[in-house]
């Protein structure tokens, strides 16, 4: 389980096709304390760690995994979103956070709004039924506060801090962008279909 708050940004350093793919990532977290076989969420894709270095780590990346993510656009020198897993007595400071993602919203426009950056994206339609207004969702692995929602359309506000903190200083209109809905937010409308 993950909370959403991103606490390192990576760098791919190397991205090699076999069976599956595998990344090599750069990292300013103490490898030393990771263990083989650990999940790191990676723009928000929980992946186990097969091989440390001293300030990198290697995954590796299911054709399915591919299929339902960004993840086949990496390129060594591409930034990425990092947060270890969370453990018994850590601040829960975003919400809960699986690193499964469910699909990929497309941002739709870009612009200043005051200090913070505000970002429309679009959700594929099976999953915007599941994006409420002041829900949260996450977004490349960071837990967000949706502000409005306009069918499969939803905006967001990043504040300066996380557009520094987090990779989301490098995204443009036209990318496409890891969604995992809120968990209760599933659980809620699997409940109202049920009723």
């Amino acid at each position: 389980m993950f909370t959403g708050i991103i606490t390192d940004i990576g760098h791919i350093r190397a991205v090699e096709q076999r069976g599956d793919m595998r990344a090599r990532i750069g990292t300013g977290y103490d490898t030393g304390t990771i263990a083989m076989g650990a999940s790191i969420a990676c723009d928000g894709v929980c992946l186990t760690v097969v091989a440390l270095g001293p300030d990198w780590f290697d995954v590796d990346i299911s054709a399915e995994t591919l299929s339902k993510t960004n993840l086949g656009t990496w390129a060594r020198g591409r930034r990425v979103n990092l947060e270890r897993s969370l453990r018994v007595g850590d601040e829960l400071g975003g919400h809960i956070v699986s690193g499964h993602v469910d699909g990929l919203a497309e941002v739709v426009a870009m612009a200043p709004e005051g200090d913070s950056t505000r970002f429309t994206l679009r959700a594929p339609e099976g999953l915007a039924r599941f994006i409420a207004p002041k829900g949260s969702v996450a977004l490349n692995g960071t837990s967000l506060t949706v502000n409005e929602v306009a069918g499969a359309s939803f905006g967001i506000n990043l504040i300066p801090h996380t557009m520094q903190a987090t990779a989301w200083g490098e995204v443009a209109v036209g990318d496409r962008i890891n969604l995992e809905i809120d968990t209760l937010a599933r659980y809620v409308a699997r409940l109202a279909e049920a009723g």
